[in-house]
């Protein structure tokens, strides 16, 4: 299949839910059990997806040969939307020396003691690697907007903390991931978009099952309460910060197989239109390879 047909039908499956321009987004506007109107049996979707996971497979293989550029999937959403099992069935054939997961959680004493992007600088993958962030910076005008009171832990001077901070730190994650895009690092933000009905029915499929019910935390119950406030914070957060270069996909969550669908095809359709090629090698090189196979088929010989 062409190039320009390939992405013309990944497109299809995620133009409708990136955000490059974000003054007018409202999430109301997204329905978390959108499919486009597909109707998959489990066993199709599952099929399609590794047909996916292969292709981001091969391209991940040449992005590392290239060693320019990066890519960086950051994924944010309420609890039990399905990021570890969308990461893990997208990402099941890419090979992990070319990829990082980064999982961050509470904030240690020293990373309190920088500033809020310190930690996940030095994260960011390097050329030719893919980085995942399960959860991210955006924690921090996230569950720290909801929760004010972890704003006291980060030792800002009480004169800085306004109003305004929000707003200011919703500029400093839009200028830093401006930033990042200028140094060849590929980014793609996925809020994998729950509702608020499947949220309850996956806690409860949970206390139903012993090997799922470790995942459950009573902590999770007295954050539905603040639903409202995360969905506000989320609103603004997507609004400010999305770009052409550092896009928001807002992901239907309440069907999984749609979820892992959309972001295998994102995440494909970003480095395929890199049009990366493996590195030519020059006549020194050549004439080396050469030698080596010289070398190489005359130990062949001298074995006989």
């Amino acid at each position: 299949m062409p190039r320009k047909e390939i992405l013309g039908t990944l497109g299809s499956y995620i133009n409708p839910f990136r955000i490059t321009q974000g003054e007018e987004f409202r999430l109301a506007d997204f329905d978390p059990a959108d499919t486009l109107g597909f109707e998959m049996k489990k066993g199709e979707a599952a099929d399609l997806l590794r047909h996916g996971s292969e292709w981001l497979a091969i391209e991940q293989d040449v992005l590392y040969a290239q060693d320019s550029w990066s890519v960086l999937l950051v994924f944010q959403a309420m609890d039990a939307a399905g990021k570890d099992g969308t990461i893990k069935h997208v990402m099941s054939g890419v090979n992990p020396q070319g990829c990082d997961v980064f999982s961050f959680k509470q904030p240690s004493h020293e990373e309190l003691s920088h500033d809020f992007l310190w930690r996940y600088l030095a994260k960011v993958p390097q050329r030719g690697r893919i980085g995942i962030f399960n959860r991210s910076y955006y924690e921090d005008v996230l569950v720290v907007r909801v929760h004010r009171h972890l704003l006291e832990a980060q030792k800002i001077p009480p004169a800085l903390i306004t109003d305004k901070i929000w707003d200011e730190r919703l500029a400093d994650i839009a200028r830093f991931e401006d930033y990042l895009t200028r140094q060849g690092v590929i980014i793609l933000k996925f809020y994998l978009n729950l509702s608020y009905e499947e949220q309850k029915r996956r806690f409860l499929k949970r206390l139903d099952k012993p090997n799922k019910s470790w995942k459950f935390s009573p902590s999770d119950v007295r954050e539905r309460r603040h639903w409202d406030e995360y969905m506000q914070a989320y609103e603004a957060a997507i609004r400010a910060t999305s770009t052409e270069a550092a896009p928001w996909y807002v992901v239907p969550a309440d069907k999984k197989w749609f979820t892992r669908l959309v972001v295998a095809a994102a995440v494909v359709e970003a480095v395929e239109k890199l049009n990366l090629q493996y590195p030519e090698i020059s006549s020194d090189q050549a004439k080396a390879l050469a030698k080596a196979r010289e070398e190489l088929e005359g130990e062949k010989k001298a074995a006989k």
